[in-house]
Formats: C-alpha cells, sequence, structure tokens
C-alpha cells in the first residue's frame, strides 16, 4: 500500500531532526568541548572567545535531543494508531526564540574564527583536526554553523508542505495549522533580531564618524538620510559644502573634516526636528534650494539636482 503523503513529510521532518541533533552534536560535543578544553589550558585561544563563537549552541543542542527529536520519534513510532504531529511541534515553537542569539551572533562568529585563526596556529590546528574527521564529511565548521541558522526556515517549508497534503478531514489539521503560524511567528522574530542588530551597528558607525558625541549618541535614534549639502550664504552669495544627518528626532549639520583623525564630521548645528519647518525657494541663481527653519536656527540649503532637494524635503 502507498503511504500517505502527509505521512512521507512527516517522516522526513523525523529524519532531517535526525541528521540535525547530529549536527548540533558535532557543534557542541566535539567544536566547542574539544576547543573549550584547549582554552582553558591557555594555550590557544581566550575562553572568552570560544564561548562567543558558539553562542548559546548547548542549549539548542540540549533542546532538540533530549526534548524535541525523541517526542518525534514517538510519534512517528505510533503513526498508524494516531498519525499526528501539529501538537508536538506547537511545544517546539515558543523554545525556536533560542534562535535569535545564536543568528543574530553568527557573522560575529565567523569573523572570529577567521581572526583567531590567523592570530593563534594552535587554535587553528585544532580546528583543522577536527574538521579531518569522517564525521565532518569533507566540510569546515563554518559551514556546520550555518546549519541551525538555515533549520527554523526549513521547519517552515515542511511543514507548509505537511498542512497542504492533510485529507480535509485528518485530525492533525487544526494543530498543524496552528503549529505552522507559530513556527511563522518565530522566523519573523528571528528576522526582526537580525534587522535590529543591523540598525544598531549601522547606527553605531554613524556616531563615530561624528566623534561620539555623548549627546547623540542614544539607540533609540533612527538614521533617515544622510549627504552632502551646499550652504548658501546670503551675505556673500556664495555656497560652502557641508554635510547633513537627518534622524527621526533631530538635523545634524556637519562640516567635513579636512584631517579625519577619528571623526569625520564636526557637528556645527543641532536642530530639533519638532516644530522644524522645509519649504522649497525659487531661487534662479541657486537652483534646487530649500530652506529648513528650526528652534535653532534657520539654514538655506542647495542640493545637486532636484530629485535630491525633493528627497531631502520629502
Amino acid at each position: 500500500m502507498q503511504e500517505p503523503e502527509e505521512k512521507k513529510i512527516a517522516l522526513e521532518l523525523l529524519e532531517t531532526e535526525q541528521a540535525y541533533v547530529n549536527r548540533l552534536h558535532l557543534l557542541d560535543q566535539v567544536f566547542y568541548a574539544e576547543l573549550m578544553k584547549e582554552a582553558k589550558t591557555g594555550k590557544t585561544v581566550p575562553e572568552e572567545v570560544v564561548k562567543m563563537i558558539f553562542s548559546n549552541i548547548s542549549s539548542i543542542y540540549q533542546f532538540h535531543a533530549e526534548f524535541f527529536l525523541p517526542e518525534l520519534r514517538k510519534r512517528m513510532e505510533d503513526w498508524n494508531r494516531n498519525p499526528r504531529i501539529g501538537d508536538v511541534i506547537q511545544k517546539l515553537a515558543p523554545f525556536l526564540k533560542m534562535y535569535g542569539e545564536y543568528v543574530k551572533n553568527f557573522d560575529k562568529a565567523v569573523e572570529l574564527i577567521t581572526a583567531w585563526s590567523e592570530k593563534s596556529p594552535p587554535f587553528q590546528e585544532l580546528i583543522a583536526d577536527i574538521q579531518k574527521r569522517k564525521v565532518c564529511a569533507n566540510l569546515t565548521l563554518q559551514h556546520h554553523m550555518l546549519e541551525p541558522v538555515q533549520r527554523i526556515p526549513r521547519y517552515e517549508l515542511l511543514l507548509k508542505d505537511y498542512v497542504r497534503k492533510l485529507p480535509p478531514q485528518s485530525p492533525d489539521r487544526g494543530d498543524a495549522e496552528k503549529a505552522l503560524e507559530m513556527i511563522f511567528m518565530v522566523a519573523k522574530h528571528s528576522n526582526a533580531a537580525i534587522a535590529e542588530m543591523e540598525r544598531l551597528q549601522n547606527l553605531w558607525v554613524v556616531y563615530q564618524r561624528l566623534g561620539l558625541e555623548d549627546d547623540i549618541v542614544d539607540p533609540s535614534n533612527e538614521l533617515i538620510k544622510e549627504g552632502p549639502i551646499q550652504k548658501i550664504s546670503t551675505r556673500n552669495n556664495s555656497t560652502s559644502e557641508k554635510y547633513l544627518f537627518l534622524f527621526n528626532n533631530m538635523l545634524l549639520y556637519c562640516v567635513p573634516k579636512v584631517i579625519q583623525v577619528g571623526a569625520e564630521f564636526q557637528v556645527h548645528l543641532r536642530m530639533d526636528v519638532e516644530g522644524m519647518k522645509v519649504r522649497e525657494l525659487k531661487d534662479t541663481e541657486f537652483p534646487h534650494t530649500f530652506l529648513v527653519s528650526g528652534k535653532q536656527r534657520t539654514l538655506e540649503l542647495q542640493a545637486r539636482s532636484g530629485d535630491e532637494m525633493n528627497a531631502w524635503i520629502k
């Protein structure tokens, strides 16, 4: 008799989960454990670095090896009597939020492996030695570390397929649909965590370019637009090169530094966005000009083109 489609997908979930747990075992019990053991002798790399590379892989490994895989296996052994996996996946979904931390840390981890492989030959040798083992299947540590990053999207795909193939009257339909929704939310949570990390990293880079002025550094700020601009001086009818950073709450009017040591710009003026007015000026001598007036003062600025002016005004 032909196996029903939904059972095939459930079996694929179990098989890939078994392979995944083996991969997590390799990361946590082999790479992490052995690098940590060496780090404790103080010869290869600081313990802190090893911890930073592997993030919370131990919790992820324990959860899958001790809870999710055994639960899934029990379900599949009992399939003919009770064909369902939706409820088990509902139990799994909230724990997948643990991945947010691992995924956020991934790029940093790969950078650390590269940097310390150059700095510490014994560290590099130990990784190379583990990579030669049969269990590594000729793949690098970085390659194995990518697996948890890709696991949640994999659950989502398999579960989507499973729900699609379920007969309408299946006892698992309600649970499976709810589980899919939960997995979808977790995937979104993981993506949001990455987006937030990128936002903060980009913000930090901007603050460094501005010389880390303490009244400007605020993690809740959002950079909306930045770019060069000409400042019009009505006194002597000339323009000079300036640079603007527009945040959600303030406009920084800056001067590019000639000698770039540390900061790239010097903040000349900080204007509050609250109460600010912006309008286009029809100036025949200086095209693409607009006026920004705020509590602090009024600036007459010239963009390089009409489009650029409109982008700033917007």
